[in-house]
């Protein structure tokens, strides 16, 4: 996990055309997001390295 907050390096954090800005692309029902805007810590739980080098490494 994570120790802050890093959307900028997550793989869930795209740019969306019709927003026009960077946004969250994770899939959370309604009760997933009452728990994750509760969420008193500073670590996402949905956070994933966007890190292009592991997912390739990974893929091999």
């Amino acid at each position: 996990m994570v120790d802050t907050i890093d959307c900028e390096n997550c793989m869930y954090y795209e740019f969306d055309e019709e927003a026009e800005g960077y946004i969250c692309t994770v899939y959370m029902d309604e009760d997933e997001m009452a728990r994750y805007v509760q969420y008193k810590h500073k670590r996402c739980p949905y956070f994933r390295s966007g890190d292009e080098y592991q997912i390739v490494k990974k893929q091999m």
